[in-house]
């Protein structure tokens, strides 16, 4: 074992790693099963799902899930992680979950999001001045919160690591592995869970999808991103300059 890795692997040992994951109603489960599947098999890692209360949550395709913790009672987390999902438009006018999150910037070594929960992230204030990655339909929205969108699988700008949409949270989980352990353990933790992806059909990208299919998704999410747009110029005229 290389002595980077020995040291990371004693500190991990003293001192757990805490990960906090951010659950809210209709959020898409796979930007937080994904990445949770990564973090949970980091060697000393304590991965915690949060909410506003402790009352199941469900996700947009009706999975529930319970959380451990209420943001209230939240210890600062080393990772802070922030899923997408048609939720996310009440969730960027939440002021209790918004000012947990800067709360949370203060301490965190890292803050994360997948999919379209980079729009939370910046309806904080903590995207201001950052390269970030989000969903392809949502991309747009991320120059209102003073960001600089990127259409890459993930995105790291210092300590903000933001994934694409929402299979990209498992390529954002390796990538936040690596970061806090090594490439080694990362690889490591691909291997067990035989992430190879090979897809049936080349449609997983606006740039290679037939047209016609880009537009049908398009028509698909076009009342909620309109609702989005007005929810989240709202908020980006909320922030303080320099927020």
């Amino acid at each position: 074992m290389a002595a980077g890795a020995v040291r990371w692997y004693v500190a991990a040992m003293t001192k757990p790693l805490t990960i906090g994951m951010v659950l809210f109603p209709d959020f898409t489960h796979l930007d937080l099963t994904g990445p949770f599947e990564v973090f949970g098999r980091i060697p000393g890692a304590r991965v915690r799902a949060v909410a506003a209360s402790t009352a199941p949550v469900t996700s947009d395709t009706g999975l529930h899930m319970v959380p451990d913790l209420t943001l209230a009672e939240s210890p600062q987390f080393d990772v802070v992680c922030v899923p997408g999902g048609p939720g996310i438009n009440a969730m960027l006018e939440d002021r209790e979950l918004l000012d947990w999150l800067v709360a949370q910037a203060k301490g965190a070594r890292y803050l994360t999001s997948v999919c379209s929960g980079a729009l939370i992230l910046g309806a904080a204030g903590l995207l201001r001045g950052y390269r970030a990655a989000t969903h392809w339909l949502s991309m747009d929205f991320l120059p209102l919160f003073g960001a600089t969108p990127v259409a890459e699988r993930v995105v790291v700008d210092r300590n903000r690591i933001t994934g694409g949409g929402v299979t990209a949270g498992i390529d954002f989980g390796l990538v936040v592995a690596a970061r806090l352990t090594d490439d080694a353990t990362a690889q490591r933790i691909q291997l067990m869970m035989e992430y190879d992806p090979a897809p049936p059909f080349d449609a997983g990208s606006p740039d290679r999808a037939d047209p016609a299919i880009v537009q049908a998704v398009r028509v698909q999410g076009a009342a909620y991103l309109d609702a989005r747009r007005e929810i989240a110029r709202r908020a980006a005229a909320r922030l303080t300059p320099g927020s």
